[in-house]
């Protein structure tokens, strides 16, 4: 019953909000206009070649939009599922190696934490990355586990392999590097170097090419230029510079697990600081190796010039996994002092939850901000699931307790995400394209002029073409240069040329092109942009 309740609001809810910039825009966006081409080798954003990403994703997205149609739910589906199979797959996995009140312990942290919950209903690629490293974690730590009978072990580690080659088309080559650095970490560590002899290389690594090579061979033989954007830019300039401006202090990382892993916080970090000594003996030991897991990724990207949030996500399932060893024995003081702690955080956010409106300004209005504020106060369904379950745990219901703080978590980010929907006419541009979709036929052109609005030709169901803009996409213009106006004074000539278009622009730019006397009619305006056409 659980299950079912859980199921139903994790998937009955990705379609509530509007698609916000900029990944969940860009990421639809790609996946649209491959299911209109029909051209599933060369990723494209907004008609321009994007290499940045591999395309599993998109493929997944595109099949969905041609299957269901295209939405928020079909646009949220890959990550929605991919999440949802992660928290089963820690359940799984938890089972066979610790038992069962561990293995539901993790599931309960992993499906409740504001890591998953949120990532899990956003269209970015991490999710699925995520899932993919966590289905070769868990089939290596199967696969070396002492109960696991000898003729398993080889379809284990050949999993491990397809989840290798799924993390690629996923991400790219961080995922074999990742496993690569823990598998090296774990064995000079705890000298233990046994899972070297059971990689079933001779039959993994044909198996890991098959799946992952075939895409760029295709789509290198079809873009020249694919290979070194890709594998020199993407990864190692993009690790070694600062060139995105995702500059972020060392300790950046330190700070999102300690938010991300909410409201299990305290107990995912004992738990992961405890996972090296509680293990004892020779052999294959797996508390130490999602020990060592968590340290690589969070040193490896700690390490990086480029920094986002979303990064770290993989350690949230080792991190629920080895919560859930340690809370599976926790002691009864143990909890009602980790529940105590909790008791001032949460209170804390019922406090702070009306004050989100402070923050409004010009682009988020102070009317959007208080109606967000009013969803935030969802944090009180927190702070009574951590009063409920300390209740729970002094009357020795240690169980009872654990879930109603699992139940509570979830609700109350579930709520807050949800809230985040009433943002959406500052960071989603549906609003004002249903405004002009009824007067824009087919063909007219449709400009954007020194911006990219992310969201916008996914709403529109177009292309636009770009007027003084390149960021991510210089790329690709500079392959196809006449599918963007590089100049302001090429747009107007253009402008005047046409009998009928369309541009959308920052309302500054409105302003300066009113004032130089361009021909504009006003077709739609909110706080970030302005729509107009030509008269």
């Amino acid at each position: 019953m659980l299950l079912l309740a859980f199921s139903v609001v994790w998937f009955g809810t990705l379609d509530y909000r509007r698609l916000i910039k900029p990944d969940e825009g860009r990421y639809a966006e790609i996946a649209r206009e491959m299911a209109v081409t029909g051209d599933f080798v060369t990723p494209r954003l907004n008609g321009i070649k994007y290499f940045e990403k591999p395309p599993l994703q998109y493929w997944v997205t595109a099949t969905a939009f041609k299957v269901f149609g295209e939405d928020e739910w079909t646009a949220r589906i890959w990550p929605g599922i991919t999440g949802f199979l992660s928290v089963l797959l820690a359940y799984v996995t938890g089972r066979r190696l610790f038992g069962e009140r561990a293995a539901q312990l993790a599931a309960l942290a992993l499906g409740g934490s504001l890591f998953t919950v949120l990532i899990g209903h956003l269209n970015t690629l991490d999710m699925g990355l995520s899932f993919f490293l966590q289905l070769a974690v868990s089939g290596m730590l199967i696969a070396n586990h002492r109960d696991t009978l000898d003729r398993y072990r080889r379809n284990w580690m050949l999993l491990v392999w397809v989840a290798l080659a799924g993390a690629v088309l996923s991400k790219g080559l961080v995922a074999p590097v990742l496993c690569g650095a823990t598998l090296v970490a774990y064995s000079l560590a705890a000298r233990d170097f046994s899972p070297w002899r059971r990689l079933e290389l001779a039959r993994g690594v044909p198996l890991f090419l098959a799946i992952a090579a075939p895409w760029f061979v295709l789509v290198s033989l079809a873009n020249p230029e694919f290979p070194h954007f890709f594998f020199i830019h993407e990864h190692f300039e993009r690790f070694l510079s600062d060139g995105h401006r995702r500059t972020q202090p060392a300790w950046y990382f330190l700070a999102v697990t300690l938010v991300g892993t909410l409201p299990w916080t305290l107990m995912a970090l004992q738990g992961w600081l405890s996972g090296w000594f509680r293990e004892h003996g020779g052999g294959f030991r797996p508390q130490r190796l999602l020990f060592v897991w968590c340290a690589v990724i969070l040193g490896f990207f700690s390490a990086s010039s480029s920094k986002l949030p979303s990064y770290i996500l993989p350690m949230a399932p080792a991190l629920a996994l080895l919560a859930g060893v340690f809370l599976a024995t926790a002691r009864r003081r143990t909890l009602l002092v980790h529940f105590g702690l909790l008791v001032p955080f949460a209170a804390l956010a019922v406090y702070l939850a009306p004050r989100i409106s402070d923050y409004a300004d010009t682009e988020t209005g102070i009317e959007m901000m208080q109606n967000f504020a009013r969803w935030a106060a969802a944090a009180g369904v927190l702070l009574g699931g951590v009063l409920l379950g300390w209740a729970q745990i002094w009357r020795r219901h240690e169980g009872g307790g654990l879930l109603a703080l699992a139940v509570a978590g979830y609700l109350a980010i579930t709520l807050l995400i949800l809230g985040h929907d009433q943002l959406s006419r500052s960071n989603s541009s549906y609003a004002i394209a249903q405004q002009v979709k009824p007067a824009l036929a087919p063909g007219v052109p449709f400009y954007s002029v020194g911006m990219y609005e992310q969201t916008l030709p996914f709403y529109l169901q177009r292309t636009l073409t770009l007027v003084g803009y390149r960021d991510e996409l210089g790329f690709g213009l500079d392959r196809e240069p006449e599918l963007g106006v590089p100049t302001a004074d090429e747009f107007e000539q253009l402008w005047l040329a046409d009998k009928d278009a369309f541009a959308v622009m920052k309302p500054e730019t409105y302003q300066s092109l009113q004032e130089s006397g361009l021909p504009m009619k006003l077709v739609a305006r909110d706080s970030r942009r302005v729509i107009v056409r030509k008269p």
